[in-house]
C-alpha cells in the first residue's frame, strides 16, 4: 500500500469519527459507534469502514443501516473536510471487534486474578 493511500486511510478515519458525532439519525446517535478500520482502494473509489459498538453485533447491524441512510450527508461531509478532488464512495460493514477485544480483557482479568489467588494459597 502506498503513502497517499495510507494517509488517507488515517485521515478518512479521523473525519469520520468527527463527523458521526453530528449524525442526527437516532440509530446512529443513540449508540456508542466506534470507527475500528478504514481500508480506502488505491484509486480512492471505494471506502470500506468497520464499525464497533459496545452493545453488541446487533445493535451495531441497527447503526450501519442507519450510517448507510446518512451515506450521503458523511461523503459530502468527508469531502469538503478533505478537500479531496474525489470522495470515495463509504461501504459501511458492521464487526464485533470492541465486544470481542473486552471479552479477550475480561478473560485475561479473570486468569490474572485466578493466579493471585494461587499464589497467596503457596
Amino acid at each position: 500500500m502506498n503513502k497517499r493511500v495510507e494517509r488517507t486511510n488515517e485521515d478518512v478515519k479521523r473525519e469520520l469519527s468527527a463527523v458521526l458525532r453530528e449524525v442526527k439519525d437516532p440509530r446512529v446517535k443513540d449508540c456508542f459507534l466506534s470507527v475500528v478500520r478504514v481500508e480506502v482502494t488505491n484509486d480512492l473509489s471505494y471506502c470500506n469502514v468497520l464499525v464497533s459498538t459496545m452493545e453488541g453485533m446487533e445493535r451495531t447491524k441497527e447503526a450501519v443501516i442507519g450510517l448507510k441512510s446518512a451515506a450521503g450527508f458523511i461523503r459530502r461531509e468527508i469531502g469538503h473536510r478533505l478537500k479531496l478532488r474525489h470522495t470515495p464512495e463509504l461501504i459501511f460493514k458492521a464487526t464485533d471487534a470492541i465486544e470481542y477485544g473486552a471479552n479477550i480483557s475480561k478473560m485475561l482479568n479473570d486468569l490474572d486474578k485466578s493466579q493471585d489467588k494461587e499464589s497467596q494459597e503457596d
